[in-house]
């Protein structure tokens, strides 16, 4: 899928989790619904790091076109020394080491590691960087229309203000995590959730996604996981432009009502 639709689809998981967490009896505090969200639609572009011309590439201008093309590079090296005797040869990386369970579950790991130990500038960084990728990917033609420093401007700034919220006594920087010590620990939650709801939605699409690598499926160790090709449709489609974002959209609503107890 492309950059809206995952950012999008990535948003409303995290809302419908918000849903089902008030269901279960233990309610998000607010401004964690709010950060979960923006950090899970700012991660669902992520996996896309392997891309040199995906959303995320001109997100932060040379350094993040220098990382995809690492990234690009990394991943077909790992292809190549992992590939089973039935996956074909690529010549490129895309759709391969960031688009695994394994990649998701890593990076979200990390996230919550440097939050937990790095401290203040931790958080910061990993909301900056996220609140960025959201506003690429939900807000994606006023992104492209200004310039690269505002969208920075406005990622440090939603950055500084939500961790000063999330800061507050119940407001949920000890949310899920209550240990001394724990603060923040669950950023890594929506960085894996929003990484995995990209590969899933990318298995929707014509090329399927090897979502269980390291796994092997028979002779192949990069087997694209999807539903029958039928059901299958090309990113940037009417499928995904005319039904599934507006479907995102209510179903993130939805999730929203719930998780607020509106519904």
């Amino acid at each position: 899928m492309m950059g809206p639709a995952h950012s999008l689809s990535g948003a409303a998981a995290w809302l419908g989790v918000g849903a089902a967490t008030a269901a279960a009896g233990h309610a998000m505090p607010w401004p964690v619904l709010v950060v979960g969200a923006l950090i899970s639609a700012g991660a669902a572009l992520a996996p896309d790091l392997d891309h040199k011309s995906a959303t995320i590439s001109r997100a932060f201008g040379p350094v993040s076109r220098a990382l995809c093309g690492i990234v690009d590079d990394l991943s077909h090296a790992v292809y190549k020394a992992t590939r089973g005797p039935g996956d074909p040869r690529r010549n490129g990386g895309h759709r391969t080491l960031t688009h695994t369970w394994l990649w998701a579950v890593l990076i979200g790991a990390g996230a919550s590691a440097a939050a937990m130990f790095g401290g203040r500038w931790a958080v910061l960084g990993i909301l900056f960087v996220h609140v960025v990728l959201a506003v690429e990917g939900l807000l994606w033609r006023a992104a492209r229309m200004s310039s690269d420093v505002l969208v920075w401007l406005l990622g440090a700034a939603g950055a500084w203000i939500m961790a000063g919220v999330l800061d507050k006594p119940g407001n949920g920087s000890d949310w899920l995590f209550s240990g001394s010590g724990q603060e923040y620990l669950w950023l890594g939650l929506p960085i894996v959730l929003g990484a995995l709801v990209h590969d899933i939605g990318d298995a929707l699409t014509v090329s399927g996604c090897p979502i269980l690598w390291p796994i092997p499926l028979g002779r192949k160790r990069w087997y694209p996981l999807g539903p029958p090709k039928a059901m299958r449709f090309r990113a940037g489609s009417w499928v995904e432009l005319k039904v599934l974002m507006p479907a995102f959209m209510v179903l993130g609503g939805i999730g929203a009502a719930g998780a607020l107890d509106f519904i």
